[in-house]
């Protein structure tokens, strides 16, 4: 794997950084309309001073003054090196979308569509769409047509727009099955394929592909592992989703 940062965290770590820059400037702001306010208010006492105390307070008036032409000008300093830090920050920007930024190399997104069984937790299939994120939902309602099961009855997806067409519409009369859309920002009404999508997102943290293929052969050894490790979250601690799968079908023929 390659040891230069990617992308991903060379945005995240100079939006960390860009935060820290504008709160340090909104404290600098706040001394500066502080300090202004203070100049003001000492300007209109001053000039309603009587001759004899403006006499009197004229040095003071002289100093109060030189500190706050002192103060501007130091302000005016600091807008013309915030306008190059502004716009080193949109060249970076620029840079990283253009794909040139430090250790950044050409990539080409691609999207993997999960099906996991709501009861057993078997994973039956991960078909990948090299087109990313600009799948269309006919991609996505062939996908589901070949690896659907035929015993399916009730298919439950998030509120995605392809799950919400006139395409799956018909797929779910013509499978005979319920489509079941879950709450919107409720990831927890389908825990199951969350929690599937956080793992396979982690085991592929320590993985790099540069290729369809690469990543499908990465999908294939997730799968089967995936499968046959034991679960917490199954009815029966221990068992993996192959043998809890294995359990119920045989307390069906008891049955």
């Amino acid at each position: 794997m390659s040891t230069e940062p990617t992308r991903w965290r060379q945005e995240w770590e100079g939006r960390a950084e860009r935060h820290q820059v504008l709160q340090q400037r909104k404290q600098e702001d706040a001394q500066w309309k502080a300090a202004k306010a203070h100049f003001r208010q000492a300007k209109l006492v001053y000039q309603k001073l009587p001759k004899p105390q403006c006499e009197q307070q004229q040095g003071a008036w002289q100093a109060e003054q030189a500190d706050w032409n002192q103060r501007r000008e130091q302000q005016r300093a600091r807008q013309q090196a915030r306008q190059l830090e502004n716009e080193a920050w949109h060249q970076r920007n620029r840079a990283l979308q253009a794909g040139t930024g430090t250790g950044e190399v050409g990539r080409n997104w691609m999207a993997i569509l999960v099906v996991t069984d709501n009861c057993t937790r078997q994973c039956t299939s991960l078909p990948i769409f090299p087109t990313g994120a600009k799948v269309t939902s006919q991609e996505v309602v062939s996908a589901l047509r070949t690896n659907l099961p035929v015993e399916l009855q009730f298919l439950i997806s998030d509120q995605g727009k392809h799950f919400k067409t006139k395409l799956m519409l018909q797929l779910a009369e013509e499978k005979d099955f319920v489509h079941v859309l879950v709450y919107r920002h409720q990831p927890r009404s389908n825990g199951i394929a969350e929690r599937f999508v956080l793992t396979f997102k982690q085991w592929l943290r320590s993985h790099s592909w540069d290729s369809v293929e690469q990543l499908q052969t990465l999908v294939d050894l997730f799968q089967p592992q995936y499968n046959d490790r034991p679960h917490q979250g199954l009815a029966i601690p221990g068992l993996s989703p192959n043998e809890f799968a294995k359990r119920i079908w045989l307390m069906l023929l008891c049955c």
